[in-house]
């Protein structure tokens, strides 16, 4: 909906109405939801080994099949096809819109205007290129021996590593804080 606010300004609160909203959020819940139930569904016709420990950092669906003493192979599809959806389908649509956005910051005829909208919408598209792209390598990744450790890398960067530089990257818009930034790089290299 970025794209209708700088798109169509004007047009922004008949297309934002409390229902499309509403659906927003019910679309979102509903998604993960089902995500859920899938995962969990699968999961109940596993059996485990003895061996209780996961291998990971938090308790996360990957490591949790490597415990099964039973074939995983229903669950790895699961997996794949739930995470894809979850991960293609909101990454095509955020693509699609900065397609439009950028389309309407060409239009913008000084070049102050269109320097601070790609200046907005750069760190945006960052934010999310480093969250989605983490995700997609951790779960769409096939599984294979030496996988898991990039795989735990991974879930650490995009839980922990990406929302702590959310702020950094959007907080380099600022001026402020662009020449702060600089004024602390060139101290330090004196």
């Amino acid at each position: 909906m970025s794209a209708v606010a700088i798109c169509n300004p004007l047009l922004y609160h008949i297309a934002m109405s409390p229902t499309v909203c509403s659906s927003l959020m019910f679309g979102s819940y509903l998604m993960a939801f089902s995500g859920a139930m899938a995962h969990t569904g699968c999961m109940l016709r596993l059996t485990f080994c003895d061996a209780n420990t996961i291998d990971h950092y938090f308790c996360d669906i990957l490591p949790l099949l490597q415990l099964s003493c039973t074939s995983t192979y229903i669950n790895e599809l699961v997996v794949f096809t739930v995470v894809g959806i979850n991960i293609i389908v909101p990454t095509v649509t955020i693509f699609i819109s900065y397609g439009f956005i950028l389309s309407s910051i060409l239009h913008i005829s000084s070049k102050e205007g269109r320097s601070k909208a790609f200046s907005t919408c750069s760190s945006h598209i960052i934010a999310v290129s480093l969250f989605f792209g983490s995700g997609a390598f951790m779960y769409l990744n096939p599984s294979s021996a030496g996988s898991m450790d990039k795989r735990k890398l991974s879930s650490v960067f995009y839980t922990n590593v990406v929302p702590m530089l959310n702020p950094l990257i959007y907080s380099l818009r600022n001026k402020d804080v662009k020449f702060a930034l600089r004024k602390a790089l060139s101290s330090r290299k004196l």
